[in-house]
């Protein structure tokens, strides 16, 4: 019979593997929302994002009574600071997402989101001196292979796809320096682009959908519920975090831009090159030895 731990235990794992496949499926299928706002500048579409999670994040915030640690946080100037920087980086890659899918670059997206595990192990070996494994160092190698493919075949590198994961890889080093809840650290990031949105959005924006008291009713839930699809996957993500040990949530992070490669090619019916194609099978091979080596590792851990 198992112990009341052993149970509790398995209600965690269980937990959190549905939390994890919920964040990843939702970010995986997130383009589909956005292609029903083509019509609709990207840089518009940002401004949005930036206001309704700001809107959704205070309520989360307040609900989840955290309400004091963001007040706190608020009063320390060199937390401000870097969540500044973080928030431009985050501002970046929304922006570069948004355009990448509705201008027909989801397998664009789909790439950099492959890369980005990748581009975090060499931020882990720049900034925190960590050392790579022989089969790292071979994952890290076949993924600059990938690269150099297209810079030789086509004479351009994955511009778009290089921006989305450097962008986010330097975004999640910023953040992991820094001792701040998720939610609190998100909600003050999206305030301090929020500002910059207003002014942009106020002074530059001149479309027939930038007055949402012209819009129609199905317009702007589609406009304010982007808050929500970008806070929803976040919350599920955060919760499979409190309860799975980062290796095991690793090896989730690739549901997402998998189902946006299927996308991209079966449903958006856009075109890969064989170039682009070699690319892609570079980055597969690569995450599988990188995934592969991280299973052992951890089974050995478990042994020892």
């Amino acid at each position: 019979m198992s112990s009341p731990s052993t149970l509790s235990t398995s209600d965690n794992n269980r937990s959190g593997y549905i939390n994890a496949v919920s964040a990843y499926v939702m970010w995986g299928f997130a383009p589909i929302y956005f292609k029903l706002l083509t019509d609709i500048a990207p840089g518009e579409i940002l401004i949005h994002r930036i206001l309704w999670s700001s809107v959704f994040l205070l309520l989360l915030v307040v609900v989840m009574k955290k309400l004091p640690q963001f007040i706190n946080a608020c009063q320390q100037p060199k937390i401000i600071a870097k969540l500044a920087l973080s928030a431009s980086l985050l501002a970046v890659n929304w922006f570069l997402f948004i355009w990448a899918v509705n201008n027909n670059h989801m397998l664009d997206a789909s790439l950099g989101y492959y890369i980005n595990p990748l581009f975090n192990v060499l931020l882990g070996v720049i900034f925190f001196q960590e050392r790579l494994r022989n089969n790292q160092l071979i994952a890290v190698a076949l993924a600059f292979v990938g690269v150099l493919i297209q810079l030789v075949v086509l004479g351009t590198l994955p511009i778009i796809s290089l921006a989305l994961a450097s962008s986010f890889a330097f975004y999640g080093l910023i953040r992991k320096k820094m001792q701040i809840d998720s939610f609190i650290g998100l909600l003050i990031e999206s305030l301090l682009m929020l500002p910059v949105a207003s002014i942009f959005w106020w002074l530059f924006v001149d479309s027939d959908t930038s007055n949402m008291f012209n819009n129609s009713l199905n317009l702007n839930a589609l406009l304010i519920v982007v808050g929500l699809v970008t806070t929803a996957p976040l919350l599920c993500f955060t919760a499979a975090a409190k309860r799975l040990n980062l290796s095991t949530l690793g090896f989730f992070q690739y549901m997402g831009p998998s189902i946006m490669f299927l996308l991209a090619t079966f449903y958006y019916q856009e075109q890969i090159k064989p170039a682009e194609l070699m690319t892609f099978i570079c980055i597969w091979a690569a995450l599988a030895l990188y995934s592969l080596d991280s299973w052992k590792t951890m089974k050995r851990a478990k042994m020892a």
